[in-house]
């Protein structure tokens, strides 16, 4: 008994001294153009980081902390003097939300957009946010909203106009309740009935862009859609701003009558 217990002894020190031999050969492969750091990292990797973040690809401590993983911390050391992001309305509550990574996922290869929004994971971190802190004036999220039958339940806590107030296209028209008729995936309503290409009334919902106060709609836009003058216009003489009838058909406004797809700019 005595003589196999050494036996396995000597057996599990020759395995040790293997592996570490294994392990100092595969190091000193990847150290002839790299650190032996780097080779180990590249040996792990999860997959490529984006653009934005290419220069730090083979430094995994930059944003990774041993045993805790992604760091929110580190990536607040980084973009905490990001002053723009924090100061324009729709992203200053990112100034609050200290849980980085849980929107921004990374490793998804160089294309990958990190912008892209989560709502479900924005309202768990509001409502983790409002636990602690008690609701806010400039809060994102509030716990006092009827449940929409377009969005989850936890997204139906937002408040939307909070961040999408400053791109209100409807002039306060619709009220401020966005999930009314929007959901978070896309801005489209699949639900809604434009009135008829022939109607003259478009100035009552579409605002038309600052350049058509310019003289860009008289040099440009007016001349394209072949109404910059009475005796070549189709009715009453040139084209007045409200009168989007005259150029922009209901399918895009980049498609203009007679003039068909035209990218203005």
């Amino acid at each position: 008994m005595v003589q196999l217990n050494k036996r396995m002894s000597v057996l599990a020190a020759s395995a040790g001294i293997l592996a570490v031999a294994a392990v100092l050969l595969f190091v000193s492969r990847g150290s002839g153009t790299h650190s032996k750091a780097s080779a180990w990292q590249r040996h792990a990797t999860p997959g490529a980081l984006s653009a934005a973040h290419a220069r730090l690809q083979d430094d995994c401590a930059s944003c990774h902390t041993a045993v805790k993983g992604a760091d929110d911390s580190k990536c607040i050391g980084c973009h905490a003097g990001d002053t723009a992001l924090v100061q324009r309305q729709p992203t200053a509550f990112h100034a609050g939300i200290r849980a980085c990574a849980q929107c921004h996922i990374e490793h998804q290869g160089a294309n990958a957009d990190l912008r892209r929004m989560d709502h479900v994971t924005l309202a768990r971190l509001g409502l983790g946010l409002l636990g602690n802190n008690g609701p806010t004036r400039a809060s994102t999220t509030r716990i006092d909203r009827a449940t929409s039958p377009i969005l989850s339940p936890l997204e139906g806590t937002l408040n939307c106009a909070a961040c999408h107030s400053t791109k209100q296209p409807h002039s306060g028209l619709f009220g401020s309740d966005c999930a009314n008729c929007h959901s978070t995936t896309q801005w489209t309503v699949a639900e809604f009935s434009h009135p008829s290409p022939r109607s003259t009334d478009c100035a009552q919902c579409h605002q038309a862009p600052p350049s058509h106060y310019m003289m860009h709609f008289e040099m440009v836009s007016k001349q394209v859609a072949r109404q910059e003058l009475a005796r070549t216009a189709s009715c009453c003489g040139p084209v007045r701003v409200n009168e989007c009838q005259r150029c922009h058909q209901t399918t895009s406004w980049n498609d203009i009558k007679g003039v068909g797809w035209y990218k203005h700019h």
